[in-house]
């Protein structure tokens, strides 16, 4: 399944469409709210039910750090130093630690029982290698990574949306395959085998692979136009789809789960 493609409202007519990657700020699309309830169900269903101390590396939006808190862990969040963000509430606490999520090497070894680094965290980490060692580092002895990285599909459909005819016929023998963005930006995207052989590499049990979602776009936004009640129902069957499909390189994001061994 491919990343769905999107006319900005200002777009000229004849223009090639913009593609969509990641949830807009505030955005009502009924596709981008069924994405944010399916991630947060994978995050309820990860996280274990006794108090944890977690590192959320996930980027600027709260909303996985503010879940977290209301579920009763303690969170360290690393924020940009110009954006501390706003105060969470619920049973855990929450502490904001200005700081670069690419390089965690100031964290003190064995310090957390979790790592999230959702949102697409470790595709901005293009030497992911070092990254996942310094989780590694952090993480006490049978402490668990969750992850979302950009999937090698929406990699290939960024470049052809750019016209990047080259560099896509590149990619087969390529061992990593970097993605630039229209703002400068550049991203990392991954297979499943290539995910699993860096989380492997960095000394991490892989509990499993999959893709974040398996139902379209398409697909979903007419389910909801037709009956919206159907909405809490699709969440569900998507999760248990991608529960399915472990493994599999479907959709524009793969999420993964590892641990640290006792």
């Amino acid at each position: 399944m491919l990343p769905r493609l999107d006319a900005e409202p200002d777009q000229p007519r004849g223009r090639t469409p913009t593609l969509v990657y990641e949830a807009p700020m505030d955005s009502d699309d009924p596709y981008w709210a069924f994405y944010e309830d399916v991630a947060s169900t994978q995050l309820a269903s990860w996280l274990p039910p006794t108090q944890i101390r977690v590192l959320d590396v996930s980027g600027p939006r709260t909303r996985f750090a503010r879940q977290m808190v209301a579920a009763g862990h303690d969170v360290v969040r690393v924020v940009p130093s110009t954006d501390l963000g706003d105060p969470l509430t619920g049973s855990g606490r929450l502490l904001h630690v200005a700081g670069d999520s690419r390089s965690l090497d100031w964290f003190a070894p064995a310090s957390f029982d979790a790592v999230l680094a959702e949102g697409r965290a470790l595709s901005f980490c293009l030497a992911t290698e070092t990254t996942l060692e310094e989780i590694y580092r952090m993480l006490r002895p049978g402490g668990r990574l969750l992850l979302c990285v950009d999937s090698l599909l929406l990699g290939l459909a960024r470049l052809a949306e750019q016209h990047r005819w080259a560099e896509l016929s590149d990619v087969p023998r390529a061992d990593v395959v970097l993605v630039p963005a229209e703002d400068g930006s550049i991203t990392r995207c991954f297979w499943p085998e290539e995910l699993h052989a860096l989380l492997t590499s960095a000394g991490l049990d892989v509990d499993w692979i999959r893709p974040r979602t398996v139902l379209s776009a398409e697909a979903v936004t007419r389910a909801v136009a037709s009956d919206v009640s159907c909405f809490p129902t699709l969440v569900r069957t998507e999760v248990e789809l991608s529960a399915e499909r472990q493994g599999e390189s479907i959709g524009i994001h793969l999420v993964a789960s590892a641990r640290r061994p006792d």
